[in-house]
């Protein structure tokens, strides 16, 4: 099964505000170019890149009845035509060549009861909230690019 990158976002700081992006370089040291959750810590890299469906993103939102971007969900990269549910393990692929290991889903935090009361618990079922995720083989990504899952 082959998707499509629809989104990328990053943000410099804690809590600081997510910036959408057309392209950006993933590297093995440092995850998303300018995002501050992307460098290698001892003992915690687990979670150099996030990434949501937007099937998830659209199921929490309409469960919630709201109008929500993105973007204020707090991962990285939004795609579409792949099934995030369950991998752990797995490898997401991008047609530039970078390579995300899946180390297992995004516990969506408190941040998102702030942006719509219930949206923490709306992104819980099925994986909603996206994967965490390792970065093997570094390059660059763009809006756009096909996206594919290999167990």
């Amino acid at each position: 099964m082959t998707g499509r990158l629809l989104g990328i976002a990053r943000h410099d700081r804690p809590r600081g505000p997510m910036a959408t992006i057309d392209h950006v370089t993933i590297g093995l040291e440092t995850g998303v170019q300018g995002d501050f959750r992307g460098s290698l810590k001892p003992g915690r890299n687990k979670r150099q890149v996030t990434v949501m469906t937007a099937d998830g993103w659209r199921a929490a939102l309409t469960e919630l009845g709201a109008s929500i971007a993105w973007e204020l969900r707090r991962v990285n990269l939004l795609v579409d035509g792949v099934a995030l549910e369950e991998t752990r393990g797995a490898l997401l692929v991008f047609s530039g060549g970078v390579v995300l290991e899946i180390t297992g889903e995004c516990d969506p935090c408190s941040r998102m009861e702030e942006i719509a009361p219930g949206l923490k618990g709306a992104l819980l079922p099925h994986w909603r909230g996206g994967v965490t995720c390792i970065v093997r083989q570094e390059g660059r990504i763009a809006v756009g690019d096909e996206v594919r899952i290999e167990r």
